[in-house]
C-alpha cells in the first residue's frame, strides 16, 4: 500500500519563478537552468505543497525538509514565438522571431518531510 501511495504522491515546486505540479516520472520543461549538464541531478528545495490520496501538506510558503529530485534530460530551445507590431495608417510594421532557451527535466523522486 505504501508503494502505491508513493507513486501517487505529487508536489508543487517553484522553479525559476514559476510553479509546477509534478509526480514522479513526469517530464517538465522549464526556463533554462544555467550551469546544469545533461544527465546531472538537480535538487529543488522550494516545495510549496506535497500530497497523496490520504493527506496534503501545505507550506508557509515552503515545507522544511522536503525536496524534489530531477534529472536534466535536455538543454534546448523552445518553439519560435513571433512578435508582429503594426502601427495603423503609418505604413510602419515590425516582424521578429524569438526562441527561449529551455531545460527538460525528468522528476526522479519527491521527498516529503515527515
Amino acid at each position: 500500500s505504501s508503494e502505491s501511495q508513493d507513486a501517487l504522491r505529487f508536489a508543487i515546486v517553484g522553479i525559476g519563478g514559476k510553479q509546477y505540479k509534478v509526480v514522479e516520472g513526469d517530464r517538465i520543461t522549464t526556463e533554462k537552468l544555467v550551469g546544469e549538464d545533461v544527465g546531472s541531478t538537480v535538487v529543488f528545495e522550494n516545495v510549496m505543497m506535497v500530497g497523496d490520496r490520504s493527506s496534503t501538506k501545505v507550506g508557509q510558503p515552503f515545507i522544511q525538509g522536503s525536496s524534489v529530485e530531477a534529472v536534466v534530460e535536455q538543454q534546448t530551445r523552445g518553439p519560435k514565438v513571433f512578435i508582429y507590431k503594426k502601427r495603423r495608417r503609418k505604413s510602419s510594421q515590425r516582424f521578429r522571431g524569438f526562441r527561449a532557451d529551455v531545460t527538460s527535466l525528468r522528476i526522479k523522486a519527491i521527498k516529503a518531510a515527515v
